[in-house]
């Protein structure tokens, strides 16, 4: 293989793995080959497990797999519990809440271990870890089939017990968020049942730290209510929380001591 070959192939998957999808023709467009040759690029980057193709051509980033909860959970590690400290201080007593499986809801499960008068439904192993000890809390476990990578449950059986509950307030995590399309992960499985968490529950916060957000890294997405409220930590850049705020959605960033910011709308005050 020349080193031509090699650099072409090297920056489609560094392209998949910042802009996501992208059609054979405009990889052809791109690079300046014929659309033979980027075909025989993305056979090889497939053999070799670097990407996956989807129908049609078109590219589907594994170039950076999925992480493990595992490998999550010591990622952000102060970022994770400012958000967690913030987002417990919004619950009140006598709520009914819900909480998304992995590591930042986990650590907001942390925080509630010595509240009384809640009930808390979940959907993670982490969270329901936490939890066990918390006697003074009921938890509800949305139990199903357990995905072991994020270690959470999804599929019939927990939709059909989220069905039969409501909640006042649902914290759901994310693999990225956009403004435009709302919460990406890995699997339609896990979209379909953020969704259908935020249909549930009166008020919908997203808990995520700053390297999440405007990313694309799959190409399964939950769309979000109207009204929702992004909370990040404080070293998200000003430029990556603008299309949030345009779009309406309420933005809070959290310092490491508690301190929480939220930036106006563009043209607000």
């Amino acid at each position: 293989m020349s080193r031509g070959t090699k650099a072409r192939r090297d920056a489609i998957v560094q392209l998949a793995t910042t802009s996501g999808l992208a059609s054979v023709e405009e990889l052809s467009a791109t690079f300046g080959v014929t659309a033979s040759t980027i075909r025989r690029d993305l056979a090889r980057l497939e053999s070799d497990g670097r990407l996956a193709r989807t129908y049609g051509g078109v590219v589907s980033l594994v170039a950076h797999p999925e992480a493990s909860l595992r490998q999550r959970l010591g990622e952000a590690f102060e970022a994770k519990r400012a958000i967690a400290r913030w987002a417990a201080a919004r619950i009140g007593a006598g709520e009914t809440v819900l909480l998304d499986s992995g590591s930042t809801t986990g650590a907001l499960a942390h925080e509630l271990r010595e509240r009384r008068d809640l009930t808390v439904a979940t959907t993670g192993l982490t969270a329901l870890e936490e939890l066990v000890g918390a006697p003074h809390l009921r938890v509800e476990c949305l139990g199903g089939t357990l995905r072991h990578l994020s270690q959470g449950f999804f599929g019939p059986q927990t939709e059909a017990a989220l069905s039969r509950m409501t909640f006042d307030r649902v914290f759901l995590g994310a693999d990225a968020v956009t403004a435009e399309e709302g919460i990406c992960e890995a699997t339609l499985e896990q979209t379909h049942l953020k969704e259908l968490m935020a249909q549930r529950s009166d008020r919908v916060y997203v808990l995520v730290h700053a390297a999440k957000l405007g990313r694309r890294p799959f190409h399964a997405w939950a769309k979000l209510p109207d009204h929702w409220t992004l909370v990040t930590d404080h070293t998200a850049a000003e430029e990556s929380l603008l299309p949030f705020t345009a779009a309406g959605v309420e933005v809070v960033t959290v310092a490491p001591d508690g301190t929480a910011w939220h930036p106006p709308a563009p043209g607000g005050d």
